[in-house]
């Protein structure tokens, strides 16, 4: 009776080879992981940027007041401001996605900071905000001017002014 409980148990040989096997799938995996949450990261910032847009034309057509965008290139952060005191909204893009350019692009040196209103009644202006992560991957979140609604896009060498 007492050797069948010492028969029943693991040895540390067999643990070892489980523990290397599992160590080996997670290594192979991670890669793979690791580019999901980038993905993850990326679409979750488009969908804010999205909104953060819908946003600002909704509240300058309800309100019929213009609504300033402000858009700050180096620190990842978008502000909303009306005309009107007490509102104001703010948005800080998550670590590792970046505001790689404000379209349309303004001739000259590039500025830090760049404004755009949202005038009621009249047409939506035409705007783009290209996203970026650590891995390179590019979103174009962009505001059709026929419809008025915010669009994310892949963007194409040529959107991105690498062609110009």
């Amino acid at each position: 009776m007492r050797r069948r409980r010492a028969e029943r148990g693991i040895t540390l040989l067999e643990m070892m080879i489980v523990m290397t096997i599992v160590a080996l799938m997670v290594g192979v995996m991670y890669p793979n992981i690791a580019a999901g949450l980038e993905s993850m990261r990326m679409r979750s910032a488009t969908d804010s940027v999205a909104a953060f847009l819908n946003q600002g034309l909704l509240r300058a057509e309800r309100t019929q007041e213009p609504v300033e965008l402000i858009v700050q290139q180096g620190s990842g952060r978008m502000e909303l401001r009306g005309a009107l005191p007490g509102f104001q909204r703010t948005l800080l893009l998550p670590d590792g996605i970046t505001i790689l350019h404000v379209f349309p692009e303004q001739p000259g040196e590039l500025p830090e900071e760049r404004s755009i209103l949202f005038l009621p009644a009249t047409t939506v202006p035409a705007i783009g905000i290209e996203l970026l992560n650590r891995r390179g991957l590019r979103r174009l979140v962009r505001i059709d001017p026929l419809t008025g609604t915010p669009l994310v896009e892949t963007p194409s060498a040529s959107v991105s002014g690498e062609e110009r």
